[in-house]
């Protein structure tokens, strides 16, 4: 029976794998960039970091990690913190990408890699703390996502915090239909991305 746990050092390329395994709208994003590597150092590792008591793992009992929770609490300094202290060094393997007429999938990634700075997600003026979550397709649809969230707006609860937002790929038809289940209500957003946000206060 799968179990939610704390986030512990040593987890970290589980959850990368993770990461890379539902990266494409849902679906196992292994060589859709030039390098795999790309996806966890900018949706899950930062956050392991930066907030490493905001993440949260769902294990099995042969304590082989399925899924994940991250969250940073204050978009606006997570993403200031990113922009001067992560991407400087985590990011230093892969330049920005030149414009070009038909930019591929890892220059959109990157794109928006080097973009992320205080102030880029306007969701954070009332939504002001943000969340990841990925789980394996053998953990999907029994609830442990419902779980995961709900452990993870207790402790941003407990901190104070005011709203929660989160956003996903237009084309991940079931996280569109997922978070709205659970208490999420869609909120204007970016091209190509669906935000969603949720008081907490």
């Amino acid at each position: 029976m799968p179990h939610i746990r704390p986030f512990r050092p040593g987890d970290e390329p589980a959850l990368a794998e993770i990461c890379l395994r539902t990266a494409d709208a849902g679906a196992d994003a292994t060589g859709v960039l030039d390098d795999d590597r790309i996806w966890a150092a900018v949706f899950v590792l930062p956050y392991l970091a930066r907030h490493p008591d905001l993440a949260f793992v769902l294990a099995q009992d042969d304590g082989r990690v399925v899924g994940y929770v991250v969250a940073a609490p204050d978009t606006d300094a997570f993403e200031e913190w990113f922009r001067t202290v992560w991407w400087p060094d985590q990011g230093a393997a892969w330049p920005a990408p030149v414009r070009t007429e038909s930019p591929t999938r890892q220059d959109g990634v990157l794109t928006y890699a080097y973009g992320r700075r205080a102030g880029a997600e306007p969701y954070a003026a009332d939504y002001p703390a943000h969340l990841h979550i990925d789980l394996v397709p053998e953990a999907q649809g029994a609830g442990w996502g419902r779980r995961l969230i709900a452990t993870v707006i207790d402790e941003l609860r407990a901190r104070g915090v005011t709203g929660l937002h989160l956003a996903t790929d237009t084309n991940n038809t079931g996280a569109l239909a997922f978070y709205p289940r659970i208490g999420f209500t869609a909120i204007p957003s970016h091209p190509g991305v669906q935000a969603f946000g949720m008081p907490l206060a």
